[in-house]
């Protein structure tokens, strides 16, 4: 399957999805050479199954209420608040309600 990035320069609307979260998917709105960013949606009780990346990760809760457990600890995220999730560490997400978040992955870590 073939996704279809925003082009560099061009504006992405991420505003909260208020009355159409129902209906979102979680999709990537763009790749480069040394990030990703992911549109998550997830549904109340919803999860991303634990998992690690080489590279550090920022979670940014546009709306809902995400737990994310990071190398076994437990961390609240609402709305409005973002986390930085370091290099290589174990992390999962869980929605506490229907939620949207921004996931801004750096996929080549600094020499």
């Amino acid at each position: 399957m073939s996704h279809t990035f925003a082009p560099s320069t061009q504006a992405i609307d991420v505003t909260p999805f208020g009355a159409r979260l129902a209906g979102a998917r979680t999709h990537a709105l763009f790749k480069s050479l040394d990030m990703e960013v992911i549109r998550v949606v997830l549904r109340a009780g919803q999860s991303l199954p634990p998992h690690k990346v080489p590279g550090s990760v920022s979670l940014h809760c546009l709306e809902g209420r995400l737990e994310v457990m990071v190398s076994g600890d437990s961390h609240a995220l609402q709305a409005g608040q973002l986390m930085h999730l370091p290099a290589h560490a174990p992390h999962a997400v869980r929605a506490l309600e229907d939620s949207s978040a921004l996931a801004t992955i750096v996929l080549c870590s600094p020499a």
